[in-house]
């Protein structure tokens, strides 16, 4: 299917809307309001959550096919200990990723990656 210059402009506009309302009405309720200290507390922990879960999937899940890989890359297991160990001493997110970067990179030369 042929999709006309106005099917475009029309895709555009939906997806610019899209992006636009998630950000918006949270923005519009909160700033009248103030927040609660517990939800504050509480919002501390997402992006470590979400970053783990990206990491943990990366690490441990074939994308091809979805099945568990286990030890089967060891270099990106041992890769993500070194990292966490240099991020709980340093505290350096730009830190823990130039040695994890430095790690894959090397221990990709010895062990499957």
């Amino acid at each position: 299917m042929h999709m006309s210059s106005m099917d475009h402009l029309i895709l555009v506009l939906l997806s610019m809307v899209v992006a636009f309302l998630p950000r918006f009405i949270p923005l519009r309720i909160f700033s009248t309001r103030e927040i609660p200290q517990w939800f504050n507390e509480w919002m501390k922990y997402v992006p470590v959550s979400l970053f783990t879960a990206l990491v943990v999937k990366d690490i441990f899940i074939n994308t091809k096919d979805y099945s568990f890989i286990g030890l089967g890359y060891l270099a990106k297991i041992v890769a993500a200990v070194i990292v966490i160990g240099v991020a709980y001493r340093s505290r350096s997110m730009g830190l823990s990723v130039v040695f994890g970067l430095i790690a894959v990179a090397l221990l990709a030369l010895v062990l499957p990656v």
